[in-house]
């Protein structure tokens, strides 16, 4: 029974940890590049050295960590390349989930995408996290509402790839996204699913000019 509820916390350690670090990636605060050092992540985060160790093996597992040619483990650089790749996959991919997501979308889910967006609008200056938060809400919900597991796992491993690309840009809008978003809100709204579609694929187009025009 001991070994049973030690193996249950050491799990529980290892996936808060990889979360924390999986954060740390995506938001490029833990830049392309940056050499792990396991025993200083442990520390830091108040673990031992078996938890971020299965942390670390899952986030390398994902290719996001990768070993250089000497063999040290480090996060993965997200060029163009992969970039372009990546938002490719979406927009075959995430128009679809958003026609999918539509005609069940509900209400409550809605409106709460609805009034995170209208927060941001208001405000001359927001926060950078807050934007990018209503971002991975709207996505997330859709992919989620697709019903579709396989889509739903292959947008998020794309997004991933995507936002850290973007993260670790200066983009010129201060709000980027809102308008389209608006718009795939309202189609969502309206249980739209071809309007979702177009609006979907609209926004994903302009994000990709949008990077290539800043880069």
């Amino acid at each position: 029974m001991g070994d049973d509820v030690s193996e249950a916390v050491e799990e529980s350690l290892a996936q808060e940890t990889y979360g924390l670090l999986l954060a740390e990636i995506t938001s490029a605060r833990l830049a392309g590049g940056s050499v792990i050092q396991q025993r200083r992540l442990a520390s830091q985060y108040a673990v031992s050295r078996s938890p971020m160790r299965h942390a670390l093996s899952r986030l390398e597992g994902e290719g996001l960590l990768v070993r250089d040619e000497r063999g040290v483990l480090c996060v993965r650089v997200i060029t163009l390349k992969d970039y372009l790749n990546s938002l490719t996959m979406r927009m075959l991919l995430e128009p679809t989930a958003a026609a999918l997501a539509a005609p069940g979308a509900d209400e409550e889910h809605v409106g709460r995408l609805l009034a995170s967006l209208d927060i941001i609008e208001a405000d001359p200056e927001p926060d950078p996290e807050e934007v990018w938060r209503s971002d991975d809400a709207l996505h997330d919900f859709i992919a989620d509402h697709s019903d579709n597991p396989f889509m739903s796992a292959t947008i998020a491993e794309m997004r991933r790839y995507t936002t850290i690309f973007e993260r670790q840009m200066a983009l010129t809008r201060v709000k980027p996204g809102v308008a389209e978003h608006r718009e795939i809100i309202m189609a969502l709204a309206s249980h739209d699913a071809e309007r979702a579609r177009k609006a979907m694929a609209s926004h994903l187009e302009i994000v990709r000019q949008g990077v290539l025009s800043n880069y």
